[in-house]
């Protein structure tokens, strides 16, 4: 983790399925089907050895499709968005989901990212590499960023690339109390935190509208 002063957030990195979109995945459900209980799903599949790789990968990309096609957008990311770009903030959307899914969802709700990265780079949460990725993609070190998700996975891969600012979006804030994070009620509430943390001042090409 780092410390000293902090600087200004450049760079804001989002989780997608929980964060961005709700998708109604019953995971315990899932897990129990693909014999994943207690271990990292995608992990757990790539370990296996044909055919049985290959039939627990369908399964899992089954609801996926389904979660995909029943997925809403949350309330708040747009104003998020588009506060972010009028300050010159970079943007990046890491999550294990699959590349069809993301650029179907992504398509479907008209969001752009300067940097998106799915399973299919080899790099997956709870890991810290995909967002350690996605920095060096964007030009930002660690103390300049955030992370938004709604998961340990994410406070887990924010710590493991090194961010010190981990925004969890949930309703059951109690259970991230003994993290360093920040809990939000909301994308809204996220929102408000980001306005105070960046700058108007650091881009002075930005259009700020």
């Amino acid at each position: 983790m780092n410390s000293g002063k902090t600087k200004a957030v450049r760079g804001v990195l989002f989780d997608l399925d929980g964060t961005i979109v709700d998708t109604p995945y019953d995971w315990p459900k899932i897990r129990k089907e693909l014999g994943a209980e207690g271990v990292p799903i995608l992990s757990f599949i790539e370990g296996l050895s044909e055919p049985e790789r290959s039939r627990r990968r369908k399964i899992l990309e089954g609801h996926e499709a389904s979660a995909t096609r029943q997925a809403k957008l949350r309330a708040g990311i747009r104003p998020l968005l588009r506060l972010l770009a009028e300050r010159g903030v970079r943007t990046a959307l890491v999550t294990n989901n699959s590349r069809k899914n993301l650029e179907a969802l992504l398509s479907r709700f008209a969001l752009s990212f300067d940097y998106v990265s799915s399973r299919e780079t080899g790099l997956w949460k709870p890991s810290g590499a995909p967002l350690r990725a996605a920095m060096k993609a964007l030009g930002l070190n660690a103390d300049e960023c955030c992370v938004v998700g709604d998961s340990h996975f994410d406070v887990r891969s924010g710590g493991g690339a090194g961010i010190d600012r981990i925004f969890i979006v949930t309703r059951e804030p109690e259970g991230y109390v003994s993290q360093r994070v920040q809990t939000f009620p909301s994308l809204l509430s996220v929102r408000r935190a980001l306005t105070a943390l960046t700058s108007e001042r650091l881009f002075p090409n930005a259009d700020l509208g």
